[in-house]
């Protein structure tokens, strides 16, 4: 018998920029555990990039098939605040209240797109040479998307005290670095923002906390670098990429009752590359 404390059966999860990746890893293990998913691309065909399904319905459909789940398909771009809120005024009517909010979208990537060179890291991109369209395209796809969909969600958690938000930050935001400086500050603002408002949301008996993924094995993390071929094992070292499906099994424990004393934290999936204070 599932430990109850375990147990998302029934629960509303949404897990932005779930498209591919390790939001497409995510939202699948949810619907394993028995979770209704609502999963999320900035547009219908944001699946095709890296080959991870033919578009957001058609992966939508598949996962609730396999795993008799509701699995629904929510498009848009999360830097508009008018589209976030039409997001979750649609999850509202089609599924109900939101137990669970997973904040994934984000990515070191410019303003040309993942389409671009290098899966679309941004040109000169490190802390002076990145370009300012880049540095903002940057800073808001990582922690513009995040507080705009806290903003959203969290009221209606407050509402009836009860539910769970967990972000995606990443190890780059806990040290300094000589490249992606944008996207390192932009994650290590995310990381700040979830203390605050894991501070603002304790009375009313809600979680926030942060998974901070080292390297992870993804389609596009293959696309954007060059990658050994020796790190790729699931098992017998530590020294090694990290997999989706670890990140998502992290996440999985910050959204059950397991983690329901735990809140404000900076949790690092990167098989101990880093080992000091977060």
């Amino acid at each position: 018998m599932q430990d109850k404390n375990l147990s998302l059966s029934g629960k509303n999860v949404w897990v932005t920029g779930s498209s591919r990746g390790i939001g497409k890893a995510i939202a699948e293990h949810f619907a394993s555990c028995g979770a209704n998913v609502l999963i999320h691309g900035s547009r219908p065909d944001s699946t095709r990039v890296f080959n991870e399904g033919e578009s957001l319905e058609s992966n939508a459909k598949g996962i609730a098939d396999q795993y008799g789940v509701t699995c629904l398909a929510v498009t848009g771009d999360l830097t508009d605040w008018k589209t976030v809120t039409r997001i979750v005024d649609e999850i509202h009517q089609k599924l109900g209240t939101i137990d669970v909010l997973v904040n994934n979208a984000g990515g070191d990537i410019g303003t040309k797109g993942v389409a671009a060179d290098m899966a679309g890291k941004p040109d000169g991109n490190d802390a002076t040479n990145i370009s300012v369209e880049d540095i903002k395209t940057v800073m808001d796809r990582n922690f513009l998307t995040c507080v705009f969909c806290c903003k959203a969600v969290a009221p209606e958690m407050m509402a009836r005290k009860s539910g769970k938000i967990i972000n995606i930050g990443s190890i780059a935001g806990l040290k300094g670095l000589p490249g992606a400086a944008i996207y390192a500050s932009s994650k290590a603002a995310v990381h700040e923002y979830s203390r605050c408002l894991a501070v603002q949301l304790r009375p009313y008996d809600i979680n926030v906390n942060v998974i901070a993924p080292g390297d992870t094995l993804t389609e596009r993390y293959i696309a954007s670098r060059p990658t050994d071929d020796s790190r790729k094992v699931h098992e017998g070292t530590l020294d090694r990429y990290g997999w989706p499906e670890e990140v998502a099994t992290a996440v999985e424990f910050l959204a059950t009752e397991a983690s329901r004393f735990i809140t404000g934290e900076v949790i690092r999936v990167d098989g101990g590359s880093q080992v000091w204070p977060s």
